[in-house]
């Protein structure tokens, strides 16, 4: 919470308006909003918004009232407070448009009504008991009259709590067009907000006629005063605001009426769809509806004011709605007058799917036939992949926004592209043996048999950073599984990664399945992807730790394959031999410091501590320029260490390692449980027992003896290619390859079978006898 900045005094009389009700000031912020904008032309992406400075947000009559519709919504009010307040102290200016006097003076008078005729029931009877009282129908305007002002000191206690002072403003349609009264609307907002104020602003329903239905809401300059919807558009451009949040208790439009089956919810919304939306009824209070909400949306758009129309009463979003929508997120749905020029991303999920199970039905030849061009087109337009990768290169080296070994994680060459074309041929072949293969099958009853077959998981989404080597080898990958693709890369590798998708789609185009395979260029923020939980089954992420587990925590409801780290260890026992050690050592961290699978932490036994193993070791490490950081116990061996390392769980993807002592084997194993990320652990002895206890020992996804960590790879395994390595302990573990990306399907077949024929009475006996299934027996 921010700290009070200064003491709210009164007002100065020299602000004053009929409408106005001033109730505290505070000093001036001295926080500016750091992205000023000239207003005029409403924003054309969701991740502008960002830059918005002058904010309205509209709460709709469901959004502020309890459910019995008498009384607040007191938990939903002070969050939205919270966020509008936030934001506020950021230095950007916001203004509310409310409902809720209505409804705040109806539980008032309630409680009036019934306290005076229980007083006076009592008077009259002179008991105690009381006969039941009916409340008579109150009336809309009273309501609003007795309401008005708790409702406001409702408003000035919870933003007193945040620093921040308000001020009540209510209008009518005489003060937006009896010019002389908008004048001074205009000049008292603005004088408000720039003294840091939160304008409240409402329409005077004690005042207010009934509305009347019209159709007035077109063009600029005319809008009448209807509801707190057109209320709020008419404000906006008049004080020419950069965002409309408009909340209600719907998730934003739906294409068919919300609730419907066949209802989904349109992301963006953009001038003349309104053919597409169909509206259902209003909500259970409030007088405008969807359709008053659409109209003077596009009326405030049309004004230069962008619009993003959500639900505020869902208790999962209600606490962050506000603060998501103008980071950017996908939430609601936000009016653009910039329509792209390509699908959307649901568009292409919905593209990638249907493509998907063609490519599915496919004859695991026809597949690999789509590999085996793609492997040939990576050799024969390597010229203009290189030159594409090069550009990147060149850009992300000027950018100096990129750490080295993230650029070289981004370079491309000749041999690299030779070696993905020779493993996707080697997968090509394996590809014959995956999609419809029958891993089971049982006769249940006589004329009754059931296999267990595999199937395509469906949509993949693989989320990658830097390398666009990953893109050939993943859709190879999808392509021999069958499952439909979505690919979103890093923008560092955006030139590379176009050009290596074309060729894809060009190869998949030789089967008519072209659309399988999608690229996500379009502005999607990683998090948005990730709650496309109905569209996506599966999402790897491939990048740095960071990324995975922001995906991770992201995704609630789609499952994601990947690691989050890859601290991987190599233990040389006091049994080693020093040139396997040498060897093992510098090829496990010097290959290629960059990738997961590289050494991150030495452990070394203490009886070749001053020792010329151990002296070599450190020798070769200074030879490759490895920066050594002492693990604590280490450390206290020495005089003059080298640098303490903060963590002993650092996964340093450089030219940099930690070294450790540790007393014995069973030692190391403790060390990796405790410390490891599961990815890949290495010894380095010539005793057999030894390396049999701790291969059987250490439970990590890939556990090696006297072989580098670098191994740990699906093109090297012989899976041709691979989309990750896995630290799960479910589905897939170690590299997936092609078998991490395959499910299974259970068929059954029977010739009229009721489970009633097996049962105490019946006929039949169930024998549950396995099928020998032959290699290669598919469905």
């Amino acid at each position: 919470m921010f700290a009070r900045l200064a003491l709210c005094a009164h007002l100065p009389p020299r602000i004053s308006h009929s409408n106005v009700y001033p109730v505290s000031i505070r000093a001036f912020s001295q926080q500016k909003f750091n992205l000023p904008r000239s207003h005029g032309k409403s924003f054309a992406h969701r991740s502008e918004l960002k830059q918005a400075r002058r904010i309205v947000v509209k709460l709709g009559s469901a959004v502020v009232t309890r459910g019995d519709e008498c009384g607040l919504a007191l938990g939903r009010l002070a969050s939205i407070v919270e966020q509008v307040a936030m934001l506020q102290n950021q230095g950007r200016e916001m203004m509310i448009v409310t409902s809720g006097a209505v409804a705040f003076g109806k539980q008032r008078l309630r409680h009036e009504i019934l306290l005076s005729q229980s007083v006076r029931q009592a008077l009259h009877s002179g008991q105690n008991q009381l006969k039941e009282m009916s409340v008579p129908v109150l009336e809309a305007r009273a309501c609003a009259a007795a309401g008005q002002s708790g409702l406001m000191a409702l408003y000035e206690a919870m933003f007193t709590q945040y620093s921040i002072c308000t001020a009540q403003i209510l209008v009518t349609n005489l003060d937006f067009h009896d010019e002389q009264k908008r004048r001074n609307l205009n000049s008292t907002l603005h004088e408000l907000l720039r003294m840091n104020i939160v304008p409240i602003i409402n329409t005077n329903d004690a005042v207010v006629p009934p509305p009347v239905p019209s159709s007035d809401l077109q063009g600029v300059n005319v809008i009448s005063i209807k509801d707190n919807d057109s209320l709020a558009a008419r404000l906006a451009v008049e004080m020419k605001a950069d965002l409309l949040i408009a909340l209600s208790d719907v998730q934003g439009l739906y294409d068919n009426p919300p609730g419907s089956d066949d209802a989904k919810l349109i992301d963006i919304f953009y001038p003349g769809d309104q053919q597409l939306i169909t509206y259902g009824t209003k909500s259970r209070v409030g007088i405008g509806g969807m359709e008053a909400k659409v109209k003077a949306a596009l009326w405030a758009l049309q004004g230069g004011t962008s619009v993003v129309i959500a639900n505020g009463t869902d208790p999962k979003v209600t606490g962050h709605v506000i603060t998501d929508i103008v980071d950017g997120k996908k939430i609601g749905t936000f009016f653009s007058e910039v329509k792209p020029a390509g699908p959307t991303v649901e568009q292409q999920t919905e593209m990638a799917r249907h493509a998907g199970r063609a490519l599915a039905s496919l004859l695991p030849e026809q597949r690999g036939e789509i590999i085996c061009s793609l492997a040939e087109l990576l050799t024969e337009k390597k010229d203009e992949i290189l030159s594409a990768n090069k550009r990147d290169m060149e850009l992300a080296t000027a950018s100096g926004l990129f750490s080295q070994a993230l650029i070289s994680r981004l370079s491309l060459s000749t041999a690299k592209l030779n070696s993905l074309a020779i493993g996707l041929r080697q997968l090509a072949v394996s590809s014959k043996d995956s999609v419809g293969r029958v891993l089971r099958r049982t006769r249940v009853a006589n004329n009754l048999e059931l296999e267990q077959i595999t199937v395509p998981i469906g949509v993949l989404l693989v989320i990658f950073e830097s390398r666009p080597d990953c893109l050939p080898q993943v859709s190879a990958l999808a392509i021999a599984s069958g499952n439909a693709l979505l690919l979103k890369g890093g923008k560092e590798a955006s030139n590379t990664n176009r050009i290596l998708h074309q060729l894809t789609q060009e190869a998949l185009s030789i089967h008519g399945v072209t659309d399988a395979i999608q690229l996500v260029s379009t502005r999607e923020e990683v998090e948005d992807l990730c709650r496309l939980d109905k569209m996506i089954d599966l999402i790897i992420p491939r990048g740095s730790s960071e990324l995975v587990r922001d995906i991770q925590r992201a995704a609630k409801g789609i499952p994601v394959l990947g690691h989050s780290e890859g601290v991987c260890h190599v233990y040389v026992d006091n049994d080693a031999s020093i040139d396997k050690v040498i060897d093992v050592v510098r090829d496990s961290k010097c290959d290629y410091p960059a990738a997961c699978n590289a050494m991150e932490t030495l452990l070394i036994h203490r009886d070749l501590l001053r020792t010329p193993v151990f002296d070599q070791i450190i020798d070769m490490l200074r030879t490759e320029n490895v920066k050594i950081h002492a693990g604590p116990r280490f450390a206290s061996y020495l005089t003059f260490s080298p640098s303490e390392v903060k963590s002993l769980r650092t996964e340093y993807g450089d030219l940099e390692c930690c070294i450790e002592v540790v007393d014995s084997m069973q030692d190391a194993v403790d060390h990796i449980h405790k410390y490891g990320s599961s990815h890949t652990e290495v010894i380095v002895t010539e005793n057999e027992d030894t390396a049999e206890q701790f291969l059987q020992l250490v439970d990590s996804a890939c556990v090696f003896s006297n072989c580098s960590s670098r191994f740990a790879d699906g093109y090297r395994f012989g899976l041709g290619a691979e989309v990750g390595i896995s630290t799960a302990r479910i589905h897939a573990r170690g590299p997936v390859g092609l078998e991490g990306l395959l499910t299974t399907k259970w068929v059954l077949r029977g010739e009229g079978h009721t489970v009633a024929d097996f049962s105490e009475h019946g006929s039949m006996k169930y024998l549950h006898e396995n099928i020998p299934v032959s290699h290669g027996s598919f469905n």
